[in-house]
């Protein structure tokens, strides 16, 4: 949720008790570290920060935190093998690891090709493909959608580190472009939202058109990984997704808003307005004569995202209120219906999306769920591994690990096929993720 700049080759800018023993990863990398100690000296070395002493580079970390039934198969990660280290001092400190990653986070050279796909709605969005990838690429190469952050789109770093990393894998990748963003054109008086999944539906079905012989995977960002979650649970069974990764989701909007009015949060909230109120502007002629309950004016010089929410989102998508928008568009509600592979990695010290809004019950409870929780990170951020500072995020090795995974899965060939996990026999299709 993140503002990001418009230019095109700008950088993007912008508790729960400890679980039983029952519950969390048996892993030696995975132990979670839990318990009053734990979190006091995590509080204390932000304070160190803030206050300009610094932190030891030795500091200790606690360990991820991991849940699902099919967390074993982490194990198997070349990614996950060596302990999560925050990069020193920049690694400490959400507010810093978020703001560095925003803005000194490096931009790989890409060269797109923009697809405008018109909606049935006669909207618009904008779908940017990695120009020649249509001549070099075989037919039926994987096909990795990538969904922004709220205002987000293909001139990001995080999303570009991620297009990389997969071309590099021979993989076809698009970046969707929600209306108005990365310069989308707007046709019609109506943006996104976060309970907005129809234009998702529509981009999966053309590409599956274009591709139809692939196999199609999803990444998401913060509200764009809100929206992939909404999709994975309103399209269920029937999904075409063979695979879907959500990153730093808020989950429960309510409980995100509560925290975005928050301390330095409001300089967050403030700076998304902004980016929010830039795409409106640009469009406002769409919405001369709107009537209903719009509040133009109140959007157009909205303050806060809760406010430009209140004067136009919240009406154009039929919700009474912007809390009865913010809580019937909660991912966390969609979980218990993902039928689809999904790995959620979220930051324990994300300030936009609280780590206190994660579904965790239900990611146990949904065996096509896995959820990882970084000790540190940030909004976007996970300024940690080999290439940090500058470089890609440390979730991007872990991700591509999980869709190559998926991909390359083959079925058990026999009914008796097992491996040991934890010391005990267990049979390989209780421990494999499905396709």
């Amino acid at each position: 949720m993140m503002p990001a700049p418009m230019s095109p080759l700008a950088h993007s800018s912008p508790l729960r008790p400890p679980l039983s023993s029952t519950s969390r990863s048996h892993l030696p990398f995975m132990a979670v570290s839990g318990g009053a100690a734990s979190s006091s000296a995590s509080a204390e070395a932000e304070q160190d920060i803030s206050r300009g002493r610094g932190v030891p580079k030795e500091a200790p970390v606690p360990q991820l935190e991991v849940i699902g039934s099919k967390r074993a198969l982490l194990s198997q990660f070349a990614s996950l093998k060596m302990s999560y280290r925050p990069f020193p001092v920049i690694g400490w400190n959400r507010h810093v690891e978020t703001i560095f990653a925003a803005f000194f986070r490096s931009l790989p050279r890409v060269q797109f090709r923009r697809e405008c796909l018109r909606t049935r709605d006669d909207g618009a969005v904008a779908l940017d493909w990695v120009s020649g990838d249509e001549r070099l690429l075989s037919p039926d190469s994987p096909v990795l959608v990538l969904l922004p952050g709220l205002t987000g789109g293909s001139q990001d770093t995080y999303v570009r580190h991620m297009l990389v990393r997969a071309r590099k894998k021979g993989w076809r990748v698009v970046v969707f472009n929600s209306r108005g963003c990365a310069n989308s054109p707007v046709t019609t008086p109506q943006f996104y939202s976060a309970s907005f999944t129809e234009d998702l539906c529509e981009v999966v079905k053309h590409v599956l058109k274009c591709y139809p012989k692939c196999k199609i995977y999803a990444v998401g960002w913060s509200l764009g990984a809100n929206i992939l979650v909404r999709y994975l649970g309103q399209e269920s069974y029937g999904c075409p997704l063979a695979g879907a990764v959500s990153l730093c989701n808020p989950f429960n909007l309510p409980i995100a808003d509560e925290d975005f009015r928050k301390g330095f949060n409001k300089i967050y909230d403030n700076a998304l307005a902004r980016s929010l109120k830039k795409i409106f502007k640009r469009h406002e002629l769409l919405f001369v004569g709107l009537h209903d309950e719009y509040n133009i004016p109140m959007a157009a010089n909205a303050r806060t995202v809760r406010e430009f929410d209140e004067g136009l989102t919240r009406v154009s998508f039929g919700f009474k209120s912007v809390d009865d928008y913010y809580f019937n568009s909660s991912s966390s509600n969609s979980i218990v219906h993902v039928q689809t592979p999904l790995l959620c990695i979220q930051a324990a010290n994300d300030p936009i999306a609280p780590s206190r809004g994660i579904p965790r019950e239900e990611i146990k409870e949904n065996p096509n769920c896995l959820l990882i929780v970084t000790p540190k990170g940030g909004h976007l951020g996970w300024v940690a591994g080999e290439e940090a500072p500058f470089g890609a995020p440390w979730t991007d090795s872990v991700v591509m690990e999980f869709l190559e995974h998926l991909h390359h899965e083959r079925p058990a060939t026999s009914a008796n096929s097992s491996c040991e996990i934890d010391g005990v026999q267990q049979p390989l299709s209780s421990i494999s993720v499905q396709t």
